[in-house]
């Protein structure tokens, strides 16, 4: 066993046992009572179906990443990545291109190849998270049909913008050398905003967006958009229930094509005063820069990446020592398993820094809609439309949370309002 391979191995399998004991944790934290102060959220008897929620996720995610992770290792320890350059190269060969052309092609079936392979090995478990575990609960919607239809669009839509930006990259480094990095930064940059850019052109291929209808509750987003110095150019309510019964509101979309999106579900289960302080939240999103802040956080992260990618194809030893050729494809794959446990860290601070934003988020929301205890209400109705675990451990919390446990959320709201109401006292 080669040292490459070694180093390979701890990577991967530690980063995979960190983020295992995190979810066992989390399963250990279930409790037969809910929290103090969370005892209204559900029905005893929800309570006790929230928690079996809880668990029969966790067991359904250990499965799937040790499926994952063991595939991985079986495909290293066996020689699997030698085996699938060799086909791929052979495959791009027989196509008849130039020597760069060739390059690049054998990088695009490489990847994409083990790309696929993964998808599929996952595809067991979306089956049976939709079609088993949500329907268990009574949260599914979707139909065959819709299911098969969302995983080629997604298919599609993944090959056309992550070939485009594969194949520059690629192209980039075979032509410049691993000096590209600065080029393949700018290029995956500009692609990022395009994509934010073009969201609203993309959502509907798999939503249908419908106008919200006049009436009071648009009024009052219109209301608060005009408040706040929001330059509204669509609201719209969206078939989410076509899908889940689990509701949702989101904002997306730059410049002149803003648009906020309620779904039916949270329509049909929120007060006019709760949707106006959901939405009060996401606007606080815009109006505090979280966006402009996370989508800079996400360009300066994809440059020092790409920096520290550019460094590892100059070593290789890293590729001789697992059979294969020096190329940007395979030290595209490297990489990635090499950086594992970074990507564990980095997951960390992005959401350390995503409930920071979504504490300001609330305090903004109840601070211009003047009612903290709307949106307190709001979350305890979409916790327990959701049968959200009301427990979870702070480790798991911090690797995969982006949003804070509810308590914490409700507490700070409950402060605020405590502050308002002594204000209006003095």
């Amino acid at each position: 066993m080669t040292t490459p391979l070694i180093l390979l191995l701890i990577c991967i399998l530690s980063a995979w046992a960190v983020s295992t004991l995190a979810e066992l944790l989390n399963a250990l934290r279930r409790s037969p009572t809910p929290p103090a102060g969370l005892e209204d959220i559900h029905a005893p008897e929800a309570y006790a179906r929230s928690q079996d929620y809880a668990s029969a996720n966790t067991r359904l995610r250990v499965r799937s990443d040790a499926v994952l992770t063991l595939a991985t290792v079986l495909l290293l320890l066996f020689n699997g990545l030698p085996l699938a350059d060799g086909l791929a190269q052979n495959a791009a060969a027989s196509l008849g291109f130039g020597p760069l052309g060739t390059d690049l092609v054998a990088g695009l079936l490489f990847i994409g190849g083990l790309l696929l392979l993964s998808q599929l090995l996952q595809l067991p478990f979306s089956l049976y998270q939709t079609f088993v575990l949500e329907e268990r609960f009574g949260f599914n919607r979707t139909t065959p049909a819709t299911f098969i239809l969302d995983r080629i669009k997604g298919l599609l839509l993944g090959a056309v913008i992550g070939g485009t930006l594969l194949s520059g990259i690629l192209w980039l480094l075979h032509a410049y050398g691993p000096g590209a990095w600065i080029g393949c930064w700018a290029l995956a940059a500009v692609v990022m905003f395009t994509l934010q850019l073009l969201a609203p052109v993309m959502l509907p291929l798999f939503f249908r967006f419908e106008p919200l209808e006049q009436g009071p509750l648009r009024r009052d987003i219109e209301q608060l958009a005009q408040r706040v110095g929001f330059s509204l150019t669509g609201l719209f309510t969206v078939d989410g229930s076509r899908r889940s019964a689990k509701g949702n509101a989101f904002f997306t979309g730059l410049g002149n094509k803003r648009r906020i999106a309620l779904f039916d579900t949270l329509l049909n289960d929120l007060s006019r005063q709760e949707i106006v302080a959901v939405l009060g939240h996401e606007l606080g999103h815009w109006k505090l820069g979280h966006i402009r802040r996370t989508t800079l956080v996400g360009v300066l992260k994809i440059g020092a990446l790409l920096w520290l990618f550019s460094l590892l194809l100059r070593w290789e030893s890293l590729f001789t020592g697992l059979g294969l050729q020096p190329s940007p494809h395979a030290g595209l794959l490297l990489f990635g398993l090499l950086m594992a446990p970074l990507s564990l860290v980095l997951d960390t601070l992005h959401n350390l820094l995503s409930r920071r934003h979504e504490f300001q988020a609330d305090r903004y929301a109840a601070e211009v809609t003047k009612q903290p205890e709307a949106l307190a209400s709001a979350l305890r109705k979409l916790a327990r439309q959701h049968l959200a675990n009301l427990t979870p451990h702070p480790l798991y919390v911090a690797l995969n949370h982006s949003h804070p446990p509810l308590a914490q959320r409700l507490a700070a709201l409950e402060s605020l309002a405590a502050q308002t109401r002594h204000s209006g006292s003095g």
